[in-house]
């Protein structure tokens, strides 16, 4: 045991304590004892002094050698419970240092009294959650920098072939280039609006859910008329549920922005606002490919993609629903997917 540590002091503790009882147990006996034997010893005729030395002899010798057992038992007893205490919360201590370090995968051991055991319990599940969120972090950036890298390589292929005179100068060259800026900014704003970056939020309000999904329908119409695919809107009126306009608009846009992308040319999309159970909600369902089932729960996760050799040209940057499940929780609400038949579904509801 540390000369500082608990365990030192649990020890120190029970011998004080022991020594305060012997203490009053010593007072307590010496004085009212002393009295009582020698009133005691005078009637029955004994002298004074014969009654003193008699008590002397025996009392006292029977005390100092409780004081010395009762000593040495509170000392081999402390220390047995001040290792028992002390042990693991020196190892859990340790394992606390260690994770400090950055050691991620230190657990304590789950052992001694109750209290302690819940502590270690608690401190393990900490490290676990650690764990997975540097595992996030990683893969994030591993994402971040692979999204990042694609319209970076094509700027500098397009610049260096200017400055060789392989491309011409012309408008179109031009136009490639804004466009591979343009998804830098796309991929910024992304980045942003998942992080909550934006200080500058504006407050909630009151909105017709019915006709903010109209709106994104008109505003997607061009691009699911390229690709033929017809879309079957069913919306209830009077839906009105309490959110951030702006942010709300780009949970609809990402929704069908996701339905045009993985919709073959020719395929369907149905888009229902409805009321259930107390909530406006709101489905997109599209046609085609199905997600298999291992992978539904992480289509939510940023940068996640089940089809992992797309590229943003084909299959976007795995952000979209990542900012639909931030934006709709944030609100209030709750998402959800399925797909089965050949039919894809993504949903969200909101209190109305």
């Amino acid at each position: 045991m540390r000369p500082d540590g608990i365990g030192t002091r649990i020890v120190l503790a029970a011998l004080v304590s022991v020594a305060i009882a012997l203490a009053i147990l010593a007072v307590g006996v010496m004085r009212v004892g002393a009295d009582t034997f020698m009133h005691l010893m005078e009637a029955i005729g004994r002298p004074t002094e014969e009654a003193a030395a008699m008590f002397q002899g025996s009392v006292t010798e029977i005390v100092a050698v409780a004081a010395v057992v009762a000593g040495v038992v509170a000392l081999a007893v402390g220390t047995l419970l001040a290792r028992r205490i002390a042990r693991p919360i020196e190892r859990l201590a340790d394992a606390a240092q260690r994770t400090a370090e950055g050691d991620l995968r230190a657990t304590a051991p789950v052992e001694g009294p109750a209290e302690v055991r819940a502590l270690a319990n608690s401190f393990n599940v900490m490290v676990d959650r650690l764990a997975e969120q540097d595992a996030v972090r990683r893969e994030f950036v591993v994402n971040a920098s692979h999204e990042l890298r694609t319209p970076l390589t094509n700027l500098q292929g397009y610049l260096e072939a200017l400055r060789d005179g392989v491309l011409p100068p012309d408008p179109a060259t031009f136009d490639s280039l804004r466009e591979e800026v343009d998804r830098l900014t796309r991929l910024a704003s992304s980045l942003d609006a998942l992080a909550g970056a934006d200080d500058e939020r504006p407050m909630p309000e009151d909105l017709d859910l019915g006709a903010l999904v109209r709106t994104g329908l008109d505003l997607a119409a061009p691009s699911f008329a390229r690709r033929s695919i017809s879309v079957t809107p069913s919306i209830d009126r009077g839906m009105i549920v309490h959110a951030r306009a702006d942010e709300l608009a780009q949970v609809v846009a990402n929704l069908l922005q996701n339905a045009v992308r993985y919709t073959p040319a020719g395929g369907e999309v149905r888009v229902t606002v409805a009321r259930e159970d107390g909530h406006a909600q709101v489905r997109v369902a599209n046609s085609g490919s199905e997600i298999p089932a291992e992978d539904l729960p992480r289509v939510w996760e940023r940068f996640f993609r089940v089809e992992r050799s797309r590229d943003r040209s084909t299959g976007g940057a795995g952000i979209g629903l990542a900012i639909v499940k931030r934006l709709v929780e944030e609100a209030g609400g709750r998402v959800g997917a399925s797909s089965e038949a050949g039919v894809t579904t993504f949903w969200f509801s909101l209190p109305a």
